[in-house]
C-alpha cells in the first residue's frame, strides 16, 4: 500500500483495487479466526463448568424462615380460626393517634424523647409531629422504643386484639386468651389471671397471666403454681371510643396486646431478644422453620 505513491496513475488504477481486495480478504480472515477462538473458549468453559439442572437440590441449600414471622403466621391462623380479620398500619404515624386518640394527655411520661422516637421537621413546620409507632393501639404490628437489653429492644414486634359490640365483657376477653393460649403452646388448656393495672386505653386494665411451672430449668405452661405475665388487657375506654366515632353509650369492647418475640421466645426456647435483630445464619439455621410449612390450626402450627 505504501508503494502506491510512486506508481503512475495507470498503475494505480490496477494496483488499488488488488490491494484493497487483499485488505478485505485478510480482514474477514482474521474476524472468522477470532470467532473461532471464542467458540473454541466457549465450548471449553461449557465441557468444564457443566451442571445437570436435573438434580434434585440439596436439602442444606434451603432457606428458613425467621421465628417472628412464623409466629406471625401462628397467632393469625389461631385468630382467624376464632373470627378475627387482620389489619395492619403505618409504621410512621402522627401522634394524635398514637397517643391523643388512645386518652394519652401531652404531659403523660411515654410522650417523652426519652421513651419515644420521634420524627425530625423542618424549620417553621407547624404540622402535628410524626413518631415511629410505640405500641400496638393504633393498629400496628411493629413498634419502636429507645430501650435494649436482653429482654428489651428499639423495635419490636406486638399485636393486638380488640372486639367491639353491643354486649361484651371481660369474660369473653378472659375466653379469647385462653383459647389462644392454648393453641399457640399446643396444649390442653391454660388458665389465664387478671391482675388489676392501669393503661389510659382501657378502663378496667388487666396485666394478663399464664398458669405455669419451671421443671429442671425449663418453663411448662398450662401447669404448676407459678404465673407469668403475657401482656396488657382491658375494656377499651369510652374516651378511645369517643375518638375513633363509637359511641360508648351503646358500644363497648375489649383489647389486648401481647408480644411476639416474647411467645417466640418462651415457645421455642430463645434465651436473648437481641438476637432476633443480629442477621447471625447460624442461629437461623438453629431456629429457623420450614419455608413451606405454612401453620394452620387443623394442620399444625409448625407446618
Amino acid at each position: 500500500m505504501r508503494e502506491l505513491g510512486k506508481m503512475t496513475a495507470e498503475e494505480r488504477q490496477v494496483a488499488g483495487p488488488a490491494l484493497n481486495a487483499l485488505k478485505d480478504e485478510v480482514n474477514a480472515a482474521l474476524a472468522a479466526k477470532k470467532v473461532a477462538l471464542e467458540d473454541a473458549a466457549l465450548d471449553a468453559r461449557l465441557a468444564e463448568e457443566w451442571l445437570d439442572v436435573t438434580l434434585p437440590a440439596r436439602v442444606r441449600g434451603q432457606g428458613s424462615i425467621h421465628p417472628v414471622p412464623q409466629v406471625m403466621d401462628e397467632i393469625t391462623a389461631i385468630f382467624a380460626d376464632l373470627g378475627f380479620s387482620v389489619a395492619e398500619g403505618p409504621q410512621i404515624e402522627t401522634d394524635w393517634y398514637n397517643f391523643d386518640a388512645l386518652n394519652m394527655p401531652a404531659h403523660h411520661s411515654a410522650r417523652a424523647e426519652m421513651d419515644t422516637f420521634y420524627m425530625a421537621r423542618a424549620e417553621g413546620d407547624n404540622r402535628p409531629p410524626h413518631v415511629l409507632r410505640t405500641h400496638t393501639s393504633p393498629v400496628q404490628s411493629r413498634t419502636y422504643r429507645a430501650d435494649y437489653d436482653q429482654t428489651h429492644t428499639p423495635m419490636f414486634h406486638q399485636f393486638e386484639g380488640l372486639a367491639i359490640d353491643k354486649d361484651i365483657s371481660m369474660a369473653n376477653l378472659k375466653w379469647v386468651l385462653e383459647e389462644f393460649a392454648a393453641a399457640f403452646f399446643e396444649v390442653d388448656k391454660i388458665e389465664v389471671r387478671f391482675r388489676a393495672s392501669h393503661f389510659p386505653f382501657t378502663e378496667p386494665s388487666a396485666e394478663i397471666d399464664f398458669r405455669c411451672s419451671w421443671v429442671d430449668g425449663k418453663l411448662r405452661l398450662g401447669e404448676g403454681d407459678d404465673w407469668l405475665e403475657a401482656g396488657g388487657s382491658g375494656m377499651v375506654h369510652p374516651n378511645v371510643l369517643r375518638a375513633a366515632g363509637v359511641d360508648p353509650e351503646h358500644y363497648q369492647g375489649f383489647a389486648f396486646g401481647l408480644g411476639i418475640d416474647r411467645l417466640a421466645m418462651l415457645k421455642y426456647g430463645i434465651p436473648d431478644l437481641r438476637a432476633f435483630f443480629e442477621s447471625d445464619l447460624r442461629w437461623l439455621k438453629h431456629y429457623g422453620f420450614a419455608s413451606l410449612a405454612v401453620p394452620t390450626t387443623y394442620g399444625g402450627l409448625r407446618g
